[in-house]
């Protein structure tokens, strides 16, 4: 049993025209590594709203959640991570860059790539464990 705090997060993976979202953070310990967009869950707050709530806030994105995909532990140096994904889709084509608490943008990058490129960058861990398990699912057709 760890004696690290536990962070309960949601993450999306948008999908648009069998292309998939990946953000660049822009502020914090993981500073310019990869990950699939989301946040914190708030104190008895439904996974789902969870998700649209964070990606309103970091994207002023509004999203439809599709499908769960997979939950994922992750312990790092200072906390453990229980991320749970979700596949989800635009419901307006609209992403921003959006600032962050300290005044750093949430995100210092925002692309869209296939499955198969998203390797290409440089991701935090939990996350590439989200990867593996989309090439596995094949829900994503490149």
């Amino acid at each position: 049993m760890n004696n690290k705090k536990t962070i309960e997060v949601v993450a999306a993976v948008i999908v648009k025209d069998n292309m998939i979202l990946a953000t660049q953070r822009g502020y914090g310990e993981f500073k310019g590594k990869w990950e699939f967009p989301g946040g914190k869950v708030e104190f008895n707050e439904n996974l789902e709203n969870a998700l649209i709530r964070e990606i309103k806030e970091e994207t002023n994105a509004d999203i439809n959640v599709i499908e769960y995909i997979n939950t994922v532990e992750y312990e790092y140096s200072n906390f453990f991570l229980k991320m749970h994904s979700y596949l989800c889709e635009l419901s307006k084509n609209n992403l921003e860059f959006v600032y962050h608490d300290n005044n750093s943008l949430e995100h210092e990058n925002m692309v869209w790539l296939d499955l198969e490129d998203l390797e290409k960058l440089d991701w935090l861990p939990a996350d590439i464990l989200v990867i593996d398990e989309l090439k596995k699912q094949n829900k994503i057709k490149d």
